[in-house]
């Protein structure tokens, strides 16, 4: 270090120097990192070597592929044998059959078609034709049928079909026809109607039929009912809605068919009651700022053999935002959510994108769920209420960094989010997270982990809990790129389980409850980080080590009693160059007995059982590193890092 005079450090020449020297140094620092926060160049700097790579790509959202155009309309009308009102558009006029005395058909304007009755009697309705200026309306007091028949109806000034009938009105999609149906940017209203969509309804919508509609509601919604919407088949394909895709007031039941929509708003709304999906492939776009896939005022059920596909590009969107609670029974779910957070000033919050939303409690039964979360502070699932996951297939992947609004409003993107508590019973969940203080699983109350194979990486704590932490079985897999594995802010108990959980650099830990009730009374345990937690010994049944080193890179432990019982032959999935804190427990670890510890050997033959975890292998040429007894609960080996035992 070069000695500078006290004189000359108080001078300006020396400020100027020292201002100097700081901008040259930022530039060069800047040059290489750029763009990382200051945990991601410690972590660059090589603190910690991942041994473990993982193949895999980071899963991209692809781009939005737009509005696709409309193909000529091929209407294939087929001739239907039932008694009907049959409505064909011509190309320059409407021809009309109508064997009902109790029906008047009325003609408006060269295309508009009003139909009006007042009989008891349960009417059909065939449309059919092309009209490029044109519509149909509805009036009645009985439910009636209405099928498409290869029709293509656009209305440049309001709804294509407009059903102020307040009945049931099941609609039949003929098979092998397809059907359009397109509405104008700007409604000409009509003694106050209600006409809220490209096919609008005062009464219930049932669609079946094995043919194809297709709508673009450009003024509001596309499929409107104020009442409810069911889908039991068909092909529906709504190619844009201004607002809504599919809208109802009481409820909206899919139970077969094919819909695919893309949207400025929802791609399912319900605004007063709930959602249920039951059967059927959805595949659903919103493109708009808060635009969700499904979303439902009340609660909303999944239980289905197809498939649900969500894409969300606006900023703040969620796959599924449900008001109350949600069941997913089981069902195939592919959600991907591009937005960005943003601050709501009539809120005073931060709203963020999640791929599923629930303000109430949220059950997980079967199924397969993928989430894919790219916009900043987004979510894969975020829920006010309790998680109960009882048996699924589960894969979230978050790569938007932390909004930040003002210096004290923020969010980070986390796989998974809980206000209440949490609790898994079963299943295979992957999350990996990759921005600044993205958790993986986190419980604002207590998490619960009764069972599953959990694989778990994220950029901060892999598993947070407010109160309290309790594993009683499963396989967990943990491994931190900046803070804890596993990190309770309130107790901490394991009864059972395999556990390998990986933390950073001093302070952080592969297990961290601070300095809380820490019980270990089972399960097989491999914490690993720059330091650890301690077990309360006089809560446990089961006898820990804690073996603290500042040996650098440490690539193997093995343990071995003095009788030469082979206790752990572990290869550490990261290494750290600054000495780390490793915490064991198993039941391998009998009382009262002599063990040793040794690294950085070989291991050779067996198999690696479970995340460097090794079982009928050899290990040799390892430097014995420290002694300890069993006979207390808590043993110790080494006392070179932060806490005390």
């Amino acid at each position: 270090m070069f000695y500078i005079p006290h004189k000359l450090r108080k001078s300006k020449l020396y400020l100027l120097f020292c201002m100097i020297c700081t901008i040259i140094i930022t530039l060069l620092s800047c040059a290489d990192n750029k763009d990382l926060s200051e945990d991601e160049r410690l972590w660059n700097n090589e603190d910690i070597k991942i041994i473990e790579e993982e193949d895999e790509t980071i899963p991209q959202i692809p781009i939005d592929s737009g509005d696709p155009g409309d193909n000529p309309l091929i209407t294939n009308s087929q001739n239907l044998d039932i008694t009907a009102l049959r409505i064909c558009f011509l190309s320059d006029s409407i021809m009309i059959e109508n064997p009902y005395p109790d029906v008047v058909v009325t003609n408006e304007s060269d295309g508009h078609v009003i139909i009006e009755t007042e009989t008891d009697e349960e009417l059909n309705y065939i449309l059919s034709g092309i009209t490029e200026n044109g519509s149909v309306k509805i009036y009645g007091e009985k439910k009636f049928n209405l099928y498409l028949n290869g029709v293509g109806i656009t209305n440049p000034n309001g709804a294509a079909i407009n059903n102020q009938c307040g009945k049931k009105a099941t609609v039949y999609l003929v098979d092998e026809t397809t059907n359009r149906l397109i509405d104008g940017e700007e409604y000409v209203s009509i003694n106050d109607e209600d006409m809220k969509g490209t096919f609008f309804s005062e009464g219930q919508l049932i669609f079946e039929g094995g043919g194809t509609l297709e709508i673009r509601g450009k003024n509001k919604h596309a499929i409107c009912s104020d009442d409810y919407i069911q889908i039991s088949s068909g092909n529906i394909w709504i190619k844009e809605a201004a607002s809504d895709a599919i809208h109802a007031n009481d409820y909206v039941l899919i139970e077969g068919g094919i819909i695919t929509t893309r949207s400025i708003g929802e791609g399912i709304e319900c605004e007063k009651g709930y959602v249920e999906i039951l059967g059927g492939t959805v595949e659903i776009i919103t493109i708009g700022k808060k635009g969700h896939g499904i979303k439902s005022k009340t609660t909303t059920l999944v239980n289905t053999a197809g498939t649900i596909d969500i894409t969300t590009y606006g900023d703040a969107s969620k796959g599924f935002n449900s008001e109350e609670g949600m069941e997913i029974i089981n069902g195939s779910i592919y959600i991907q959510t591009a937005g960005d957070a943003f601050w709501e000033e009539e809120e005073a919050d931060i709203s963020s994108c999640a791929g599923i939303k629930c303000d109430k409690n949220l059950d997980i039964y079967s199924g397969d769920i993928t989430i894919i979360s790219t916009g900043s502070g987004g979510k894969g699932i975020n829920i006010t209420g309790d998680l109960n996951i009882y048996n699924a297939n589960l894969i979230i992947y978050t790569t938007g960094d932390q909004y930040v609004y003002d210096r004290n409003n923020d969010t980070a993107a986390k796989a998974i989010r809980v206000k209440g508590d949490f609790t898994i019973y079963d299943g295979v969940i992957k999350i990996r997270t990759y921005k600044t203080e993205a958790e993986g699983l986190e419980s604002k109350a207590s998490f619960v982990i009764k069972g599953g194979n959990l694989d778990v990486r994220a950029y901060d704590d892999c598993i947070n809990a407010g109160t309290h932490i309790q594993i009683d079985g499963g396989y967990i897999y943990c491994l931190s790129s900046a803070n804890d594995g596993i990190d309770s802010n309130g107790t901490l108990s394991i009864t059972g389980g395999i556990i390998v959980s990986a933390g950073t650099t001093s302070p952080e830990a592969g297990i961290d409850c601070d300095n809380c009730d820490f019980e270990i009374t089972g399960g097989i345990i491999i914490g690993i980080g720059g330091d650890t937690s301690a077990p309360t010994s006089r809560l446990c049944t089961q006898p820990s080590v804690i073996f603290k080193t500042s040996s650098s890179n440490v690539s193997t432990i093995y343990i071995e009693s003095d009788s030469g019982e082979q206790t752990l032959v572990f290869k550490l999935p990261v290494t750290y160059s600054r000495g780390m804190a490793v915490l064991f427990s198993s039941p391998e670890l009998k009382s009262n007995i002599n063990y040793t510890i040794y690294t950085d050997g070989n291991i050779s033959g067996g198999s690696n059982y479970f995340h460097g975890i090794y079982t009928g292998a050899t290990y040799n040429n390892g430097n014995p590193v420290g002694t300890f007894s069993t006979s207390s609960m808590v043993s110790s080996v080494g006392s070179n890092l932060n806490r005390p035992f």
